[in-house]
């Protein structure tokens, strides 16, 4: 019978060494990548953050990759993604093509069904992050966006003031190109 608990030395030792050369590696290509690379996650950052976790473990559990192996896999993801975010920074089709857009599912009071739908949204999920805000009345919301990252931004109306009538039908210039 296989030892469960431990096999031999050389193996814990390659373990061992591995675990702390590809933290090290990581911590400084994190760095050197910039904020981005531990932010809010979109889609495409979530991605890349789970195959780089993913080759992390293998190079470290797995006695075929070399540590130079494992690194320059990981070095190359890190790579592309810097690539693909620098040229969707200055190409918004390109940047539309790989992020998700923003999306209205709430607006004055009314929950969007289709647009809560496609997003597959439950009405729990945004009374939450309603409440999460401290907003106990729908009155108080003028939109909830599901942004690209994921999270549910909540818009609370504008005060209003008996002096000026139009400001009710103004809308929030960061809700109006979402329309």
């Amino acid at each position: 019978m296989e030892m469960i608990f431990f096999d031999n030395v050389d193996k814990l030792g390659r373990i061992i060494l591995t675990t702390v050369v590809v933290y090290v590696l990581i911590v400084t290509f994190t760095k050197i990548s910039g904020k981005r690379s531990t932010s809010q996650l979109n889609n495409f950052d979530w991605i890349v953050t789970v195959m780089i976790g993913s080759l992390s473990a293998s190079t470290i559990l797995l006695k075929d990759i070399p540590i130079i192996e494992g690194m320059a896999a990981i070095l190359s993801l890190y790579l592309l993604q810097f690539l693909v975010t620098k040229y969707a920074s200055v190409s918004p089709q390109f940047s539309s093509f790989i992020l998700s857009e923003p999306r209205i599912v709430f607006y004055q009071g009314q929950f969007l069904p289709d647009a809560m739908r496609d997003e597959r949204l439950t009405r729990q999920e945004i009374e939450c992050a309603m409440r999460s805000e401290g907003i106990h009345n729908f009155d108080e919301v003028e939109a909830v966006v599901f942004e690209s990252d994921a999270k549910l931004t909540i818009i609370p109306k504008p005060s209003t003031s008996n002096d000026d009538p139009e400001a009710e039908d103004t809308v929030s210039e960061t809700i109006a190109p979402l329309m």
